[in-house]
C-alpha cells in the first residue's frame, strides 16, 4: 500500500471567489455579446477587490453589480472598494481569433482524463471532496456558525492500481465562528462518514482545524487571486493540468476550450475500450486551428489518434460542438470543472 493524498477548496475560499467572480463577468459578457473575447483576472484582499485583464465586448456590464452578486452568494460582505481596470484585447492577439478564421487564442497545452473508478469517470477521492464542498456550501447557509471559507483534503491508502482502499486522514479546515465547534465538527464528520460509507470507504482519522482555530477567513484572512487552484479545478493532482487556469477565459482561449475537450474525449475513449483510465493530451500554437498534436494514453498503452479528431479540436467545433457559448462557467468555478 502507499499514501497519496488530494484536495479541494470551498467556494469561499479566497482563490476561488476570485475564480467565480472572473467566470460570473465572462457569463455577463457572453450573455449579452456571444463574440466578446474576454481574459478577466481578480485579486482580493484587505477590504478591496481588484478586476485587471482585457475584455472585447459590445455588452454593458455593470461590474460592480456583478461582483456583489458572487460576495452575496457565497455568504460574504460587499463592503469591498471594487477597482475595474479592465482594458481591451491586444490587437496581436485578436488577429488569432478573428470569427472568419478562429485560431486557438494561445499556445500551450491541455490534459483530460477519465478513469472507471466511479459513475462519474473520476477518482473515488475527487468525487468524495467535490460532494463534501457541494454539501458545505448548502449547510452553511442553514447555521450562522458556519461560514464560507475552507479546504479539505484526504490522504489515502492505495493499492498499486491507484484504487482508495482506507483514508488515513480526512482533514478539513473550516471557518466557523468557534462558538459551537463541538456541534459543527460533528455535523462535518458525520457527512464525510455518510459520503464515504457509499462508497465503502472507512476513515481511520479526521484533522479538523488542526490549528485549533479558524474564524478569519476569506479575504480578510487572505488574499485571493483568479487562477491560482488549477489542480483543484482539474483532477486533484491524480492526472496532469495544463499550463493555464479557467476562469475568465472565453472559450477561443483553449486553455479552457482545449482541457474540456480533452476531458470529453477520456471519457468516450474510456467507454470505447473498456478502459480502467484514459488520458489525453492535447496541444496548440496561437492562431492555428487544429491541435499540434494529440496525444492518448490508457492503462492498456498508447491509443492511436483518428484522423478526424484533430478537425474536431479546433476552437470554432470545441466551441459549437461543446456548446461553450451558453454555458453557466460561474457554476463551473465553484466545486471543480469536471463534476461529471
Amino acid at each position: 500500500m502507499k499514501l497519496y493524498s488530494n484536495e479541494i477548496v470551498f467556494r469561499g475560499h479566497p482563490d476561488k471567489v476570485c475564480d467565480q467572480i472572473s467566470d460570473a463577468l465572462l457569463d455577463a459578457y457572453l450573455k449579452e455579446d456571444k463574440h466578446s473575447r474576454c481574459a478577466i483576472e481578480v485579486m482580493g484582499g484587505k477590504g478591496k477587490i481588484f478586476i485587471t485583464g482585457e475584455v472585447t465586448s459590445h455588452a454593458k456590464v455593470d461590474v460592480e453589480n456583478v461582483v456583489k452578486d458572487v460576495l452575496k452568494d457565497i455568504g460574504y460582505s460587499t463592503n469591498y472598494e471594487i477597482v475595474n481596470n479592465l482594458g481591451v484585447q491586444s490587437s496581436d492577439i485578436a488577429l488569432a481569433t478573428n470569427d472568419d478564421k478562429l485560431g486557438a487564442g494561445d499556445q500551450g497545452m491541455m490534459f483530460g482524463f477519465a478513469c472507471s473508478d466511479t459513475k462519474e469517470m473520476l477518482p473515488v477521492a475527487m468525487v468524495i471532496l467535490q460532494r463534501l464542498s457541494i454539501w458545505y456550501d448548502d449547510v452553511r447557509r442553514k447555521y450562522n456558525d458556519l461560514m464560507p471559507d475552507g479546504k479539505a483534503q484526504i490522504t489515502g491508502y492505495y493499492d498499486d492500481e491507484m484504487n482508495l482502499l482506507k483514508i488515513k486522514y480526512f482533514t478539513i479546515s473550516y471557518q466557523n465562528s468557534e462558538e459551537n465547534r463541538s456541534f459543527t465538527d460533528k455535523l462535518i464528520k458525520d457527512e464525510c462518514i455518510k459520503i464515504c460509507n457509499e462508497y465503502d470507504i472507512e476513515i481511520e482519522n479526521f484533522l479538523i482545524n488542526p490549528t485549533g482555530r479558524f474564524k478569519i477567513g476569506g479575504f480578510e484572512g487572505d488574499s485571493g487571486l483568479t487562477g491560482r487552484k488549477i489542480v483543484v479545478d482539474t483532477y486533484q493532482s491524480f492526472a496532469p493540468v495544463g499550463g493555464g487556469a479557467f476562469s475568465g477565459k472565453d472559450p477561443t482561449k483553449v486553455d479552457r476550450s482545449g482541457a474540456y475537450k480533452a476531458r470529453l474525449i477520456a471519457k468516450e475513449f474510456l467507454k470505447k475500450y473498456n478502459l480502467k483510465w484514459c488520458k489525453v493530451q492535447l496541444s496548440y500554437a496561437i492562431g492555428i486551428e487544429k491541435p499540434l498534436a494529440i496525444y492518448i494514453t490508457s492503462n492498456k498503452g498508447d491509443i492511436k489518434t483518428p484522423d478526424d479528431l484533430y478537425e474536431k479540436c479546433t476552437p470554432k467545433n470545441m466551441i459549437k460542438d461543446l456548446d461553450l457559448l451558453n454555458t453557466c462557467y460561474y457554476k463551473k468555478a465553484m466545486f471543480g470543472h469536471f463534476i461529471n
